[in-house]
């Protein structure tokens, strides 16, 4: 009981001081809004909406979450306030995914604004609703958890943008997401598919298109993967940089 207290604690203290401040309220909306926007009305003529659907919704995701959740535990440690939440009486993981949840349901809302605007412009009825959700938090998970680690790998804000950066515009092209995989230069797939984003990405795409390449199966287990080694990895470089 202890412990679920201080996790909402920490949960509701995240909530309170950044994500649900106006600005962030505002970039988190406008965000998904612009993306959705550019790729919605980038030209006169006809734009396959569904298509792009599952591209923009994971980019929103993405974008999203490494962005806020890079700069929180960046700024956190500068100030010196994490260091005070390490010293909480509950393990290190729990703190963790207390210090993650924020970031995962901030890029979960910021999927699906993009719906919502597709909603009003062409049918969406026979999506499949269960699998799409199922994609969107496993993607809003790892794309988290990537935050995490970029965070506890840099020292300065502007440091953890730029790295973030280091990840996120080789995955805009080479996951999918508006570029078939199979357009791709021979010499850069395998790339493709050592990126968790391009199976969240297909996940996404079967479940709004039915025209996944990979077996969602597949996506679902490699997403999970990906996600536990990216939070034991930041977990590791926590102890070893941040406690001994």
């Amino acid at each position: 009981m202890n412990k679920l207290l201080a996790y909402w604690s920490i949960l509701m203290k995240d909530m309170k001081n950044y994500y649900l401040k106006p600005p962030n309220i505002s970039w988190g909306i406008i965000f998904p809004i612009s993306w959705t926007l550019m790729f919605f009305m980038r030209s006169s003529s006809e734009v396959d909406i569904r298509g792009i659907l599952p591209g923009v919704m994971a980019l929103s995701i993405l974008f999203g979450t490494t962005s806020m959740l890079a700069v929180t535990i960046t700024f956190e440690r500068k100030s010196r306030s994490f260091e005070r939440l390490l010293l909480a009486p509950i393990s290190l993981n729990l703190l963790m995914l207390a210090k993650t949840t924020g970031a995962i349901l901030f890029g979960i809302i910021n999927a699906f604004i993009p719906v919502l605007f597709a909603s009003f412009m062409v049918d969406l009825s026979d999506i499949n609703w269960l699998s799409t959700f199922i994609g969107v938090v496993l993607i809003a998970v790892t794309s988290t958890f990537l935050g995490l680690f970029i965070a506890v790998s840099v020292s300065e804000v502007f440091e953890a943008q730029t790295f973030s950066n280091f990840f996120r515009f080789p995955m805009m092209f080479l996951c999918g997401l508006f570029i078939p995989i199979e357009n791709l230069p021979v010499f850069v797939r395998p790339l493709s598919y050592v990126l968790p984003l391009t199976y969240g990405a297909d996940m996404l795409k079967f479940s709004i298109n039915s025209t996944g390449s990979i077996n969602p199966w597949l996506s679902l287990l490699v997403l999970i993967g990906y996600g536990m080694a990216l939070f034991m990895i930041s977990t590791h470089n926590i102890k070893k940089r941040w406690i001994y």
